[in-house]
């Protein structure tokens, strides 16, 4: 268990068997991620520990996360759609993302050259947050329901039901969890793996 960023950027997060070890990802990224810190603080943001990583907030808004990963290290906007991309830094974290943008990085030389733009995309994220912008995310309904899940929902209305009482966004990582795979007999796998989580009203990334 961490408590501090101090704590993380020593440990790791401690999420897998890995955080506390030399091979931690967070170890390979160490230079970067306290220069991130270093120009995150330096605009104003205040830092915590959230989710066991480096969290900048303005005003209890959430504003920006830093992560390490295996072949990278990132700050990642929570807003980011709602920010200007001039830089042409900013990237979405997958394909289905609505809100978050972030700044992959794999050396502090990067981060040098781009520290101007990374201030200004971090000054942006600031305003977004004083004037009480939000993201339009989609409806539930604009998803795609596999035709899979629709044949489950008619021959098990409990789990139907289930499903209907689960929050919107947790209805939305299920139906696009559901809706990749290009097999049918994968969509099902899916499905049925995810039934009892669904009946205890987690979402898809709730730890059991």
């Amino acid at each position: 268990m961490i408590h501090t960023v101090d704590d993380y950027l020593l440990q790791g997060c401690m999420r897998c068997p890995l955080g506390g070890t030399p091979d931690c990802k967070v170890h390979s990224w160490l230079a970067e991620l306290k220069l991130l810190r270093a120009i995150a603080l330096d605009c104003g943001l205040k830092e915590e520990l959230k989710w066991s990583v480096p969290c900048y907030t303005f005003q209890n808004h959430n504003v920006a996360i830093a992560s390490a990963f295996k072949n990278y290290c990132s700050i990642s906007f929570f807003k980011g759609a709602l920010l200007n991309n001039e830089s042409g830094l900013l990237e979405k974290p997958g394909e289905n993302t609505q809100a978050a943008r972030l700044i992959k990085f794999t050396n502090v030389k990067d981060i040098v050259s781009n520290e101007a733009a990374i201030k200004a995309i971090i000054y942006q994220a600031i305003e977004v947050e004083r004037a009480g912008l939000e993201v339009a995310f989609k409806k539930t309904s604009e998803f795609d329901m596999p035709d899979e899940l629709k044949d489950v929902f008619e021959k098990n209305q409990e789990f139907k039901a289930a499903f209907e009482a689960l929050t919107p966004g947790r209805k939305r990582g299920y139906l696009l969890h559901f809706s990749q795979p290009k097999q049918s007999k994968t969509r099902t796998a899916r499905i049925e793996k995810c039934m009892n989580k669904i009946f205890e009203g987690k979402g898809f990334n709730d730890r059991y």
